[in-house]
């Protein structure tokens, strides 16, 4: 390296003599604690209040995962359509919550359900299928058509039109 450049950067870090701190900037770190005491002060601030007896808090996200909240504090305030819900968070899939999720599904979801199904059944038996095939061919790099992509398509269209209706109904 050059002594120069070097002798530049030792005198921009050390300020004073011995026994100074050699930055200007002082870092503060922030801890979990601090940003919940700042996150609950600012909610008290909007007036939330506690709502009682929530077992668990499911978010779901459009690309399938779902944030799972067990034994959460929620809090509202209504007049601010403000709900804030603290605790600890898991991240999941809907395949690993199917059996106590399915009634807070909303219809796209369901659809997405199913289409995880399907996959997941035409895999298991495509496996045993290729697995048998590709021992002779010997071509693993190539995937076998597993789905009518045009079935798929038509299908998820009348789900779309049958939402629609279900919606203008209500």
């Amino acid at each position: 390296m050059n002594p120069e450049k070097l002798k530049k950067l030792q005198a921009q870090v050390r300020i004073g003599g011995k026994g100074t701190p050699r930055r200007k900037k002082k870092i503060v770190h922030s801890t979990p604690a601090t940003d919940d005491k700042k996150l609950q002060s600012s909610l008290k601030k909007l007036s939330v209040n506690t709502i009682p007896g929530i077992e668990e808090v499911n978010i779901i996200k459009n690309d399938g995962t779902v944030i799972h909240f067990n034994n959460p504090k929620a809090q509202a305030s209504l007049p601010t359509n403000t709900f804030a819900i603290t605790g600890h968070g898991e991240n999941k899939t809907i395949t690993e919550m199917v059996p106590g999720i399915l009634t807070q599904l909303g219809p796209q979801d369901i659809i997405q359900l199913k289409k995880l199904a399907t996959e997941i059944a035409n895999k298991s038996a495509a496996g045993g299928a290729v697995g048998a095939a590709g021992a002779d061919a010997g071509d693993d790099d190539v995937p076998d058509l597993v789905e009518n992509f045009e079935e798929v398509a038509i299908a998820g269209a009348k789900a779309d039109e049958k939402a629609g209706e279900v919606a203008a109904s209500a």
